[in-house]
């Protein structure tokens, strides 16, 4: 059981936390919960979860300023648990970095194939495949989700970039389509998903010290999709 990923719960609601922690334990995984962002953070100093459920009406904290913060500075998988079921709620935590949003009330079966669903994808490094690459002089490890750049500067990747990442190297000088996107990222058909991904590749360029108007590696083929342009060694 030491073995089994580490889920972070972060919800000021008792009922919820043990509903989750309950689902997601019987399932055979490990989990530690908390129902104030700054016991969350304390924590993150000591724990390192491999997918974090993020309320967003948190007592002491903005819950999407946490989900901004926690893309930057994590590996971890972030998937939103909230009651705010709006359109533009669900954009707003996509854009920021979010990997998944689930609106309450919620089926705690769903909640754990999602998770199941996220810590399965390619960015997570499967046994067959590199933990680490090279491409453009610029190196990536999906271990550590750092980037490092031909002058050795390195830069934290979050989940999400790293799953986009992962894809590209993994398809180099081929045209990814949104479809393609959809299918191997996961997600939900729509205007949500699109901008989200917008916002990770965009994300991605600047951590590549791409010229927005004229990139590189990612181009953008309006229309159809993107294709990567890079050697990978």
């Amino acid at each position: 059981m030491t073995d089994a990923p580490l889920i972070a719960i972060l919800d000021d609601e008792p009922q919820i936390r043990h509903l989750l922690s309950q689902a997601l334990e019987q399932a055979g995984f490990r989990t530690q919960c908390f129902a104030r962002a700054t016991e969350f953070e304390a924590a993150l100093r000591r724990i390192t979860p491999d997918a974090c459920l993020i309320d967003l009406g948190l007592p002491d904290r903005d819950g999407l300023a946490l989900v901004h913060r926690l893309a930057a500075d994590s590996g971890a998988a972030i998937i939103i648990i909230s009651g705010r079921a709006q359109v533009q709620d669900r954009v707003t935590g996509l854009e920021l970095g979010a990997d998944d949003y689930i609106t309450k009330p919620f089926e705690p079966a769903e909640v754990v194939a999602r998770i199941r669903a996220r810590l399965r994808r390619p960015a997570m490094g499967a046994a067959n495949r590199p933990r680490s690459l090279r491409f453009a002089g610029w190196r990536a490890d999906f271990d550590r989700y750092l980037l490092t750049a031909p002058d050795g500067t390195e830069t934290p990747l979050s989940h999400a970039e790293a799953e986009v990442l992962r894809l590209f190297t993994d398809n180099p000088r081929r045209l990814i389509t949104r479809p393609q996107m959809l299918d191997s990222l996961g997600g939900t058909a729509g205007d949500s998903f699109d901008r989200a991904m917008d916002v990770r590749i965009s994300r991605l360029r600047t951590k590549l010290g791409e010229d927005p108007r004229n990139p590189r590696l990612i181009k953008t083929i309006y229309g159809a999709g993107y294709i990567f342009l890079a050697e990978i060694t």
